[in-house]
């Protein structure tokens, strides 16, 4: 796994709407050093960095780079309570015709 990618989630899930600027301007830094495609064990392990809000936009910014990798990080449902951006990420992929609808 890359150093950038492996530096992003070492700071662990997006900080909410609460956050510095210096914050998020930290993150957005981080993770625009991770350079498009990312491999499937990457967008896994990035899958876990969504945080309670869309965090001025970078949410969003993450799930496009989850989509680069070559396979849908979820192949089944993550059921009622998972992440509002975990759960984008599989809608999406069923949307794509990528996985199954469950």
């Amino acid at each position: 796994m890359r150093s950038e990618v492996l530096a992003f989630v070492a700071d662990g899930p997006l900080p909410d709407w609460d956050a510095s600027e210096e914050e998020i301007d930290r993150r957005v830094r981080q993770l625009e050093a991770i350079v498009e495609p990312v491999t499937d064990e990457e967008a896994r392990d990035l899958a876990s960095c969504f945080g309670p809000d869309d965090c001025f936009g970078v949410a969003g910014s993450l799930l496009h780079l989850i989509e680069t990798a070559p396979n849908p990080v979820l192949t089944a449902d993550p059921g009622p309570g998972a992440n509002e951006w975990v759960q984008r990420l599989y809608d999406r992929a069923v949307c794509g015709g990528l996985i199954p609808d469950a």
